[in-house]
């Protein structure tokens, strides 16, 4: 196979991921939905290896299992990793907002306030898991201002679990914007406030915590095809 070959290859796979990652954070593929690599293979077009490559890579993410003679499923996290995923954020994220509040310019402002709109505009759109997905994005982007890398990396894995445990778990899904957690941690970053910003965040995550409802529940299945579709 000749390089060019190669690199489509790849770019095809890494787009793969990115749809079907989407999906999963919007929870249009609900967790425990397996993933059959010719369904796969047929709805993008594409080769059994470019789907192959694609599967691995949301693998080495954690948010595909794969089971050996058995296949691709979304990863369903236990109660036990909903409880612990959550204690690693309440670890790393308040002190992460508070180094933000210290670095903050009017730009990651604009940014911030950019996330908050379009997480109401899919709440209007009946869009809650996408909203869900462009929370994530505003927990990542103040780890992006604070400009702690290595905590970042780990956040993006942990934002990703907390995507499906919320999946599994939320108590009511009309609750996810009844806060005004964001609007209030973006006036403390406005502010240069780090006690402020690090003292809601604890509360914030908090209280995303206390909306789970840890026991166990099934949505029911969706075909590919159907998740795949906006």
């Amino acid at each position: 196979m000749d390089m060019s070959n190669i690199t489509k290859e790849k770019l095809a796979a890494e787009d793969i991921a990115a749809q079907l990652t989407n999906a999963v954070h919007e929870h249009r593929l609900k967790p425990g939905a397996k993933l059959r690599e010719d369904e796969v293979s047929d709805v993008f077009g594409v080769s059994r290896t470019v789907v192959r490559q694609a599967l691995r890579a949301l693998a080495f993410e954690g948010l595909l299992t794969i089971e050996r003679n058995r296949g691709a499923f979304v990863s369903k996290p236990s109660l036990k990793e909903a409880h612990e995923v959550f204690q690693a954020r309440a670890l790393l994220e308040p002190s992460t907002a508070r180094a933000a509040a210290e670095r903050t310019t009017a730009a990651d402002i604009v940014l911030l306030e950019r996330h908050i709109k379009e997480e109401h505009e899919a709440l209007d759109q009946d869009r809650p898991g996408l909203a869900l997905k462009l929370s994530g994005d505003f927990h990542l982007e103040i780890a992006r201002i604070a400009d702690q890398q290595t905590i970042e990396q780990f956040l993006k894995q942990l934002v990703s679990r907390s995507s499906l445990v919320i999946a599994l778990y939320w108590k009511r899904r009309n609750a996810l914007c009844e806060s005004n957690a964001h609007h209030a941690l973006v006036d403390a970053l406005r502010n240069h406030d780090g006690s402020a910003a690090e003292e809601l965040m604890k509360g914030h995550l908090l209280d995303i915590y206390s909306q789970l409802d840890l026991r166990e529940y099934d949505e029911g299945a969706t075909s590919l095809k159907e998740a795949l579709r906006k």
